[in-house]
């Protein structure tokens, strides 16, 4: 990295803290500090909704599933408008009705107390494993260039997204992600043009060299544990992604911000259309990195592989001063992401065990200390695991790793409850029992491909609390 290149960094992680403390000062209350008084506008909570979930791992990995594997991940490109309806038409309509601060909330008005309980803490648990690996994704690129050991960017980067989220709460972070997404989505679109101007023969080249080593496989018929493929993709995206836009807090605390059904459908549909060009740029990108090496072997450095290669391409083979912008971008996805994460795990802490469970009642400065202070607590727990997921090494791996144990329960339990009135909370229960050590089975005994995960999670779950509700059911009739 050059002089220029630590400036441009330096001068935007200093403009995200200006941005927490100008935020803090207009913030009375815990409703203001979590849904920014649900008066946000669409557009801002369209961009913050994919500048959230779009983390690092993802303008990471994507570029690296095409570079090392294939290009299955397209698919996810046409699970996201797809989603669309369900979003619309099943789950927030219900949310707006209720007006609820966390999407649990609703879990207790179908299955009681405990269940909510229950299911905010496989939330609690699936999220800050998501962090850990949002902090280690750019905590890698920076370890690239600068040459710094990886625990000692993983503490610094984790320290600033922690400091600003305190500061400044939901509205920080929405605000923030504007020019997050804006830096996110320049920088990929940059990153492909260099690519194509710089390989001999443009895109043509890139495809015949991605056709000619296998990378542009999508739909493979012969389905097998070990090996990713487009029909799995579209199963395992569909249902993850219902996950992620349809139950979790870290989506619906956005879209609750903004008060309106219309304006919720306006940034779902944003989001959407985002999703699809985006995810084909990323893949692009892999692609045009499989070519760029290919025809320049000797540019790679020694031991650099998946991961790595795309913030690897972004030191050395980019102009001074579009470092430090890309760089920027890679940590504008991270950052979007752990801010959104750690404000929502507070939020759910609050609003789902601590005012449920507390007698006490509290001063609205007192809810807001305590939210700032759950929010730091919570930033320090996800420094923690990211030393643990730093072990793992893919990143999209080890992210669906720690969702497909807590996030595809979670999911059950919603779809269930919306879809058949003879579901019951033990009957779940039994189904996490066996459906999380029956994942860790996969995964650590069979060794299946990550793409497994998920769905494997889900359908065990699903079965096992179906059937179990049912035999309780008849049971209780006899």
């Amino acid at each position: 990295m050059q002089t220029i290149d630590i400036v441009v960094l330096i001068s935007y992680l200093t403009l995200l803290i200006i941005i927490g403390i100008k935020l803090a000062q207009k913030q009375k209350n815990s409703r203001d500090f979590f849904l920014g008084g649900r008066a946000m506008p669409w557009l801002a909570v369209g961009m913050s909704m994919y500048a959230s979930l779009t983390s690092a791992v993802t303008y990471l990995g994507l570029p690296a599933a095409s570079y090392s594997e294939n290009c299955a991940l397209i698919m996810v490109a046409f699970v996201s408008p797809l989603l669309v309806p369900f979003l619309i038409t099943i789950f927030y309509p219900v949310y707006i009705k209720a007006g609820i601060t966390t999407s649990y909330e609703y879990i207790r008005l179908r299955f009681g107390q405990p269940a909510r309980l229950a299911v905010s803490g496989l939330f609690l648990l699936s999220r800050l494993g998501w962090l850990s690996t949002v902090i280690y994704a750019p905590a890698l690129a920076l370890s690239i260039a600068t040459g710094m050991p990886l625990w000692s960017t993983i503490l610094i980067l984790g320290t600033l997204a922690t400091l600003y989220t305190v500061l400044g709460g939901l509205p920080a972070v929405i605000w923030t992600d504007v020019p997050q997404f804006c830096i996110m989505i320049g920088g990929a679109f940059w990153v492909a043009l260099t690519l194509i101007t710089k390989i001999d023969g443009g895109i043509a080249q890139i495809f015949a060299t991605a056709q000619a080593q296998g990378n542009l496989a999508v739909v493979q018929w012969d389905l097998s544990l070990f090996t990713m493929s487009g029909v799995v993709v579209i199963i395992t995206f569909l249902l993850q992604m219902m996950q992620d836009y349809g139950t979790d807090q870290v989506t619906v605390q956005r879209l609750m911000s903004i008060g309106s059904m219309r304006g919720i459908r306006k940034a779902i549909y944003f989001n959407a259309a985002t999703d699809f060009v985006v995810i084909s740029l990323l893949l692009f990108i892999g692609l045009g990195l499989l070519t760029f090496y290919t025809q320049s072997p000797n540019a790679l450095g020694s031991g650099i592989k998946g991961d790595s290669v795309f913030p690897y391409f972004i030191i050395h083979a980019l102009p001074t001063g579009i470092t430090g912008i890309m760089l920027a971008a890679i940590f504008a996805a991270a950052m979007s992401s752990m801010d959104s994460g750690i404000n929502s795990c507070a939020t759910v802490i609050l609003f789902d065990f601590i005012k449920p469970l507390s007698k006490k009642n509290r001063t609205e400065k007192q809810e807001l200390f305590l939210g700032r202070l759950l929010t730091l607590l919570l930033g320090i727990a996800a420094i923690g695991i990211a030393f643990i997921t730093s072990s793992i090494g893919h990143l999209i791996k080890a992210y669906t790793t720690f969702i497909s144990l807590f996030g595809a329960p979670i999911l059950t339990i919603f779809l269930l409850g919306m879809l058949s009135k003879r579901v019951t909370f033990l009957g779940w229960i039994i189904g996490c029992l066996v459906s999380i050590p029956a994942t860790l089975w996969l995964q650590l005994s069979v060794k299946a491909h990550w793409v497994y995960y998920f769905p494997f999670s889900f359908l065990v779950c699903f079965a096992v609390t179906l059937t179990c509700s049912f035999i309780f059911k008849a049971s209780n009739n006899n």
